[in-house]
């Protein structure tokens, strides 16, 4: 069964709130075995929207990763994380190994 990536792109609007939403979202990525493999380093946008936070966070399939979307911990995060950015979030399926 092939990985799969969940893409963010974000830009907070209000950090203090965005806080809120960083301090309970880690539930769901540790309840679904989710693998941080970029979260807001140094990017440079060339094309497209110019996101102010870039985050790919890999897991061991599609299903996987929409049940944590999906998830009760992760509604909850996405309540608090709703007026306080910006976001496009992809959940997109890897290659066969």
């Amino acid at each position: 069964m092939p990985k799969a990536y969940w893409i963010a792109h974000v830009t907070v609007t209000d950090p203090a709130g965005y806080a809120d939403y960083q301090a309970i979202a880690p539930a769901a990525f540790v309840k679904y075995g989710a693998r941080f493999l970029a979260r807001g380093g140094d990017a440079t946008t060339l094309e497209g929207d110019d996101w102010q936070r870039h985050v790919v966070i890999a897991f061991d399939s599609k299903a996987q990763a929409l049940a944590c979307y999906n998830s009760d911990e992760y509604r909850a995060a996405r309540a608090k994380r709703a007026k306080t950015c910006h976001a496009s979030i992809i959940i997109v399926e890897g290659l066969p190994a």
